[in-house]
């Protein structure tokens, strides 16, 4: 029976990592308990309102480190806690069987060394395949200076993995993080990624991460601009083949010279969200969306803002535009795109058939003509009063199960 006190000492450590999101994984269930596959990840919320839940916890708090945004580093007066490869094991069957979870995120201080943690978490997730039959989703956070064999063991066993960049440059990890380095973040990235292309290549029944990788930063704690962490996001993705980048707005927990004193705000990590999925799914380059040296507007998400500046390219008519024009237009999704390309194939759209579709037509009236008509301003000054007006109205909240479906599927898929 694990202590509870332990319990509440090591999920409470490990709640700073948001890289744990929306698993993708295709393990299927080989007749022991939890399936990965059917039930997802936690912290992943449907468009229905479920809330899909994992188990995250630390193995240890117990840290070699001195990460000065870390409230485990080395230093700090915090109560220490550790859990053994098999209280770990007992717990998530445990919680699996109660209902409470369908899968665990694991991670871990770095105690002892690097190779003696890394060797630790795969014990760990080892026993929990083998010993107790468990096919749920897992989740292991990789250590940096943990030797690539130990590693690769690790990967053929969970779902995902995350090896976390934690800072935007090599100097701010310097200067914050002195025991990381860059290498010892970016290696461990390109192993995973050879071996998944390797085992892709060669067709094999594929075993190493079928979730992929993801990485985290944290915003805020550090001077780079919007420009610089976008541009680092982007080169992740095309290089690294990364599943998700996840940003963390940098709150003051601990007390230090070298960090600001207030966080970054929710709204910066809200633009950074909207702009990575504007990189992944709508066809922007970086340079598009945000100057290196610039920050994004706190007034307007990235698409609208990039539209504003591009007034020339404006209006576009709606039953003619290609799919790659219409992603630009604001107010029009991803999936509202394809509709709209797959509808007109059959009949000539108007404006009622797009807000059938859920396109934002308050925002995107501006931008499009149906059927040669045009309901927006031709004004840049009203249309960015109209924008602006807008996004005060819809303030960044927590979604509440109350909330109003569309409002609540567009803020959960990201379109914008």
């Amino acid at each position: 029976m694990v202590d509870e006190n332990k319990l509440k000492i090591l999920t409470e450590a490990a709640k700073y990592d948001v890289s744990c999101s929306s698993s993708g994984s295709r393990r299927k269930n080989e007749g022991g308990l939890g399936n990965a596959y059917s039930g997802g990840i936690c912290h992943s919320f449907t468009p229905d309102g479920r809330c899909i839940s994992l188990l995250k916890i630390l193995m240890s708090n117990e840290c070699l480190y001195e990460c000065e945004y870390c409230p485990n580093r080395r230093s700090a007066n915090t109560p220490r806690a550790k859990l053994t490869p098999d209280e770990i094991c007992e717990l998530t069957i445990s919680f699996y069987k109660r209902n409470y979870i369908e899968g665990l995120f694991l991670s871990s201080a770095v105690c002892d060394s690097p190779n003696r943690t890394m060797e630790l978490l795969v014990e760990t997730v080892t026993k929990l395949r083998r010993d107790y039959n468990f096919h749920g989703y897992i989740h292991l956070k990789g250590i940096p200076h943990a030797d690539e064999e130990i590693v690769m063991k690790a990967a053929k066993i969970v779902d995902r993995m995350s090896y976390n960049i934690e800072l935007p440059s090599e100097k701010s990890l310097k200067l914050l993080a002195p025991q990381k380095t860059k290498q010892s973040l970016i290696e461990p990235m390109k192993s995973l990624k050879n071996a998944i292309e390797y085992e892709r290549s060669e067709k094999s029944s594929r075993r190493i991460l079928p979730a992929g990788q993801t990485t985290q930063m944290i915003i805020g704690a550090s001077p780079e601009s919007d420009g610089q962490i976008l541009k680092l996001t982007q080169a992740l993705y095309r290089n690294m083949n990364l599943k998700r980048v996840y940003y963390s707005s940098y709150i003051p927990v601990v007390k230090s010279e070298k960090l600001p004193s207030v966080g970054a705000g929710l709204l910066r990590e809200h633009r950074l969200y909207q702009a990575d999925w504007l990189i992944r799914f709508y066809g922007f380059d970086v340079e598009e969306i945000c100057d290196e040296s610039e920050n994004l507007s706190p007034d307007y998400d990235p698409k609208c803002a990039w539209a504003l500046r591009n007034m020339q390219l404006f209006p576009v008519e709606i039953n003619k535009a290609p799919l790659a024009v219409l992603l630009r237009v604001p107010g029009i999704g991803a999936k509202s795109a394809y509709k709209i390309c797959e509808a007109r194939k059959y009949s000539e759209l108007s404006f009622d058939d797009l807000s059938r579709m859920r396109v934002v037509l308050k925002r995107a009236r501006h931008f499009i003509t149906c059927k040669g008509k045009f309901y927006g301003s031709d004004n840049a000054i009203q249309i960015k009063r109209a924008l602006l007006l807008e996004g005060i109205n819809e303030k960044a909240e927590q979604l509440s199960m109350f909330s109003d479906r569309a409002t609540a599927i567009s803020a959960l898929t990201g379109e914008i």
